[in-house]
């Protein structure tokens, strides 16, 4: 165990990384040597922030818990503090069954954590924060909680209403860390759309993003989670006059099946999905859709499938993932609806689309070959530098292996002409002449 070291590790979304790297800045203020995600767990002092949304996420955080616990009995930790959804959805089973947690907080209150230590919680630096990605980019959040009410999901009931962060507020954050060298910003919400409606009682997501643009060093401004019903049509516009807004949208559609659509208490229908894709696709030329979809909700027939099958066909998705139903306890679906399609037949309806959108990616990707793209370097690894377009967000979607002809800076922007593509991947090499890079 090392003393005056804080170990801090992230389970779960963005959204929590975010929160996880204000409280880094904090214990740093305070004098503590901070690391995120280490490889190997020494501190004095281990938090934990979990994530509570299905249920492998929340096996994932009891497991690594209890393998906290037994590294604690051995003195190889010291105190074990638990944060984050899973605590703020289940905190009294937690603390009956965890007993070797030092401390509990939930998905808001974690800030008493400090205080509850004896140390200062510094509100100057509450915009402020230690980074656990690549310096060049960082996650924003722009507002916690969500206000729809989709059969499935339990994240109202960990995060509660929809709360905005007034605009002056993330224009702040997003300057400070522009001055810091952050080059690309990835806005997330558990809804991006519905930004503003609470405190301004208007959508305000489009100009949010044209007064983030205008910040100078603002490289890149990416959209992750957006709902869409009631798509705030005017965001197209401001995304298309900008060329520092990525042509990229993160949208998680689900299905596409109108009885599925009525049943997961979406707000839209199968036709409006359909327009909505269209019009997006229409006013923003070129931009590239990132979808979840969702296999095996109570009631879904092997025709709803097929429809959601060809579906995923005709849109041909640049990017998109599923995942199958998980009765979540005290949501709608687990109130009104019997989970009764079998594990194995959710698994290969899941199989069945991934392999599917494999082959459009593929496709997708083979039509990149030849052309040349702004492409910013993550990292250097043995053979090849990695980078990604506008069109790739990190973690999670296709990365371009670029050669090593010439050394390149990590963080800095080149000109990448693509020389070979994968459904996944792709790979290419930096283009005359290298003093483009910024």
């Amino acid at each position: 165990m090392r003393k005056n070291k804080v170990d801090i590790i992230t389970l779960g979304c963005s959204k929590n990384l975010v929160d996880s790297e204000q409280l880094m800045r904090q214990f740093q203020a305070n004098g503590y040597t901070v690391k995120h995600d280490p490889e190997k767990v020494n501190g004095e002092i281990v938090v934990v922030n979990t994530c509570g949304f299905i249920g492998d996420a929340q096996e994932e955080s009891i497991n690594m818990i209890l393998e906290l616990e037994e590294a604690k009995k051995k003195g190889r930790i010291g105190q074990l503090i638990v944060m984050g959804c899973l605590s703020e959805r289940f905190l009294k089973d937690l603390k009956k069954e965890l007993t070797g947690v030092d401390r509990f907080y939930g998905k808001f209150n974690w800030k008493e954590l400090m205080k509850d230590l004896g140390k200062s919680y510094y509100s100057d630096l509450s915009f402020d924060r230690l980074l656990s990605t690549p310096r060049h980019y960082a996650y924003v959040k722009i507002a916690e909680g969500c206000n729809r009410t989709c059969s499935y999901c339990s994240i109202p009931l960990i995060t509660g209403q929809y709360q905005s962060k007034p605009i002056e507020e993330i224009e702040q954050e997003v300057r400070l860390l522009a001055i810091k060298g952050v080059k690309e910003f990835q806005m997330i919400a558990q809804d991006l759309t519905y930004y503003g409606l609470d405190i301004y009682k208007r959508l305000a997501l489009p100009e949010l993003m044209e007064r983030l643009s205008a910040i100078p060093g603002v490289e890149w401004l990416r959209l992750h989670y957006a709902y869409p019903a009631h798509f705030p049509y005017d965001l197209l516009h401001v995304m298309r006059e900008h060329a520092n807004i990525c042509s990229y949208l993160d949208i998680a559609l689900q299905h596409i099946s109108d009885p599925m659509l009525k049943r997961m208490r979406r707000n839209i229908t199968k036709s409006e999905t359909y327009e909505l894709i269209k019009r997006i696709r229409r006013e923003v030329p070129g931009i590239h859709l990132r979808t979840t979809l969702m296999v095996g909700h109570p009631g879904e027939t092997d025709q709803d499938f097929d429809e959601l099958v060809q579906f995923v066909k005709e849109m041909r998705f640049e990017r998109m993932g599923a995942f199958a139903y998980s009765h979540e306890a005290d949501t709608y679906s687990f109130r009104h609806y019997e989970d009764t399609i079998p594990m194995e037949v959710k698994q290969e309806r899941l199989d069945y689309l991934m392999q599917i959108q494999e082959n459009i990616s593929g496709e997708l990707n083979e039509k990149k070959v030849g052309h040349t793209f702004k492409t910013i370097i993550d990292r250097e690894e043995e053979d090849f530098y990695i980078g990604r377009t506008e069109f790739d967000s990190p973690e999670v979607d296709p990365e371009i292996l670029v050669s090593k002809e010439k050394p390149l800076k990590i963080g800095y922007f080149y000109p990448v002409s693509i020389q070979e593509a994968e459904a996944f991947d792709l790979y290419g090499k930096v283009q005359p002449p290298i003093e483009t890079v910024r």
